[in-house]
């Protein structure tokens, strides 16, 4: 019986063995299926999975557009940086950081952060760590410092930021760009850099492709490229030279007279192009220390005062009912018999002058005649808007102000006769004005001079010159030019302090009232807006300047005196830079100033440079120690005036040069021409410079310069004695 017993259990235990196996084979062939059905395993996609294994993508970089001037010189660009990191991580021996208390006492002073705030983020639970902002656009230079403390654990990522190589440069116009924290992405915040995102917004590509575990790319794997897409280029009207021009005794008469504001404008009367704008307050866009968003030049309407008078003399003449040689009672005139008295500023008046005179003199009286008897308010009213006062001027600029023509009362109008009761832009005077100079045509004025795909290499927008209407004749144009000359030159002419030896300048004072709600106006010498809206050369005018400076502490002198600072700084500058030669009387005294053509100095050697350049008083700085020009600054066909810097560069390694006492503009050319990343403080000369005299320089190196008004004596003494030295040769 033993054995039947023996051999049941043996056949039962086969069953259920065979029943466990069965089981478990019909869930290995179920999960199968499950898995076969669904790409899944514990919710994670297989095919997900095995991408991350075998799959790697590498981020292929674009780069925002930059926003360059009318001769390709960049104003904004992206540029290369590095992001500080620490490493945490145990697990990685040799490479996280051992010692905080040590680490964070050697790099605190470097990225300006307490010391007890970087010990706190390394000593977190973490893998990695960052530095917030000051962590974040690391120069170069001050890589190479942290990277000399041969911090454990402590390294960098490759970065990049919007750089603004100029800093303080029409700012306002420019606006700025930064990164969002959480997207990274580089986004405009204002200005040009935002109004046009869509075309300077970059989108970064990448490059897929099949590996093995290790990373390495295998020889028949799928490969998927989407190529970057890099921002578009704008490129301006503004010209690097006539705005550095304009930023520079901008800063001068802010310093000097510390005025509310200061608004000024360059344009091309032929074209309506803006050649330069800025105003003072202003702002640094790589430091974004702004606390003042509005662009004054189209967003700030104000009564204009005497500018006005301009316009009011056009309207005149082309109507027929304007005679210089006639005369009227200066002094005061009664609008009606319930209007206020209107008073000419000198109240007791000239007695009876012309009206040839009373425009020299800018009498409120003549003007208030013009506007009421001889042509009519109404009729002046329609000229205004010929003019284009009453609607906005369509600048290719974001914010743009609506302007008021106050048309409440006659009295109104007869004052907005000499620009009162009115508020308007700089930018309208500018268009109004380009009709004056541009023998009656008005032109649009406009800063965006072209878009540019740079990846397709065509262009996207061109803006081309655009006429806004013929609000008076050519020949209207000319008299009132000829008026307006004798404004600065006559004997009685307000304009006298705006006086250029060697062209003559056509243009208008202005002393305009500050509104103090219902109380009036502001009183004091100092509370007004003192403007010149001046063209020249009067015969044929290339250039339009207008210059508004409020409320400058003066300190008993004329209002006239820092805008003619800037003015005639700007105008005289920047019509020499373009060649525009000086009338034939002054040519002798202007010989030595006159601007010059730079020639093109590359691949030759420092001897044939030397004899190209030995008649035209240029001032060369050679830089490196080769014997062959590999690249030269200005670029060739420049024009630059007489003992101005011209750089040339002979070799790859180059040390830096001593530039105690370069100017700003001097500093910004070597900048651009190594690409050192520049800051600037102050303004006049240079006193102090960070990258020492003989030290060799790289690319992306921050040197910060230290400015002043005046020269160090020393150097005054050196650079009279060179001066000298030359004038013995010549």
């Amino acid at each position: 019986m033993r054995p039947v017993i023996k051999n049941k259990n043996i056949n039962r235990g086969a069953a259920i063995l065979s029943l466990i196996f069965a089981v478990l084979f019909f869930i290995v062939f179920a999960r199968f299926f499950y898995i076969q059905a669904t790409g899944e395993v514990h919710g994670e996609a297989l095919v997900e999975r095995a991408e991350k294994m075998y799959s790697r993508t590498k981020t292929l970089e674009a780069y925002r557009g930059k926003i360059l001037d009318r001769n390709g010189e960049a104003i904004a660009e992206d540029t290369s940086s590095y992001k500080l990191i620490a490493i945490l991580d145990k697990k990685l021996k040799g490479e996280h950081v051992v010692n905080p208390e040590e680490t964070a006492e050697k790099l605190a002073p470097l990225i300006g952060m307490k010391e007890e705030e970087v010990e706190r983020i390394l000593k977190k639970d973490a893998k990695q760590v960052e530095f917030g902002a000051n962590g974040r656009d690391i120069s170069q230079t001050l890589k190479q410092k942290i990277d000399d403390l041969k911090l454990q654990g402590i390294t960098f990522i490759r970065d990049k930021k919007r750089f603004y190589p100029n800093g303080t440069f029409a700012s306002h116009l420019i606006g700025y760009a930064q990164k969002d924290i959480d997207t990274g992405e580089t986004i405009g915040m204002f200005g040009i850099e935002k109004s046009l995102e869509k075309y300077l917004q970059e989108k970064d590509g990448y490059l897929r492709y099949e590996s093995d575990q290790k990373g390495w790319k295998l020889p028949n794997g799928k490969e998927e490229i989407v190529a970057p897409k890099n921002g578009d280029n704008v490129y301006l009207t503004i010209d690097q030279k006539i705005q550095t021009f304009l930023e520079d005794s901008m800063n001068e008469v802010a310093k000097q007279y510390k005025p509310e504001k200061v608004i000024a404008v360059v344009a091309d009367p032929k074209t309506g192009q803006i050649l330069a704008m800025g105003q003072r307050p202003s702002f640094d866009p790589n430091k974004r220390n702004i606390n003042y968003y509005y662009n004054d030049v189209v967003s700030y309407p104000f009564e204009p005062g005497s500018t006005m008078k301009i316009f009011t003399l056009a309207a005149a003449i082309e109507e027929g009912v304007y005679n210089g040689n006639a005369f009227f009672s200066s002094g005061s005139y009664m609008a009606s018999k319930r209007a206020p008295l209107i008073k000419d500023h000198n109240k007791s008046g000239w007695g009876s002058i012309s009206f040839n005179e009373g425009v020299q003199r800018s009498s409120n009286v003549a003007f208030s005649i013009i506007g009421k008897e001889l042509l009519g308010t109404d009729r002046l009213y329609e000229y205004f808007s010929k003019f284009g006062f009453d609607k906005k001027t369509g600048i290719d600029l974001p914010n743009e102000a609506k302007t008021v023509l106050n048309s409440n009362t006659e009295f109104d109008k007869v004052i907005s006769a000499f620009g009162q009761a009115t508020a308007v832009t700089p930018i309208q005077q500018i268009q109004a004005a380009t009709a004056i100079a541009n023998g009656g045509k008005m032109m649009k004025p406009y800063v965006i001079d072209k878009i540019v795909d740079i990846d397709k290499e065509k262009i996207v927008e061109q803006h081309k010159p655009e006429v806004a209407g013929q609000p008076i004749s050519k020949k209207t144009s000319e008299k009132v030019l000829d008026i307006l000359e004798t404004v600065v030159s006559g004997e009685h002419g307000t304009g006298k302090p705006f006086q250029i030896e060697g062209y003559d300048v056509a243009g208008k004072t202005g002393t305009a009232q500050i509104a103090d709600g219902p109380n009036g106006y502001l009183r004091g010498n100092d509370n007004h807006v003192f403007s010149f809206l001046g063209m020249a050369p009067k015969e044929d005018p290339q250039l339009i300047v207008y210059v508004g400076i409020q409320q400058p502490k003066l300190n008993g002198q004329a209002g006239s005196t820092p805008v003619s600072m800037i003015f005639n700084t700007v105008m005289k500058n920047s019509l020499q830079y373009l060649q525009i030669k000086p009338t034939e009387k002054d040519k002798k005294a202007n010989k030595v100033e006159t601007g010059e053509t730079l020639p093109l100095l590359r691949e030759k050697t420092l001897k044939e440079a030397s004899e190209i350049v030995k008649e035209k008083n240029f001032n060369i700085v050679v830089l490196g120690d080769g014997d062959k020009i590999i690249d030269q600054f200005p670029e060739a066909k420049t024009s630059i005036i007489a003992n101005e810097k011209v750089l040339i560069q002979t070799s790859e390694k180059v040390k830096m040069p001593d530039i105690i006492g370069w100017s700003k503009r001097d500093v910004m050319k070597l900048a651009n021409l190594l690409e050192l990343e520049l800051e600037s403080n102050g303004h006049g000369f240079v006193t102090k410079q960070t990258i020492k005299k003989g030290s060799v320089i790289k690319k992306g190196d921050k040197l910060v310069i230290q400015l002043k008004d005046q020269l160090p004596k020393e150097k005054e003494e050196d650079e009279k004695e060179e001066q000298e030295q030359q004038a013995e040769e010549n």
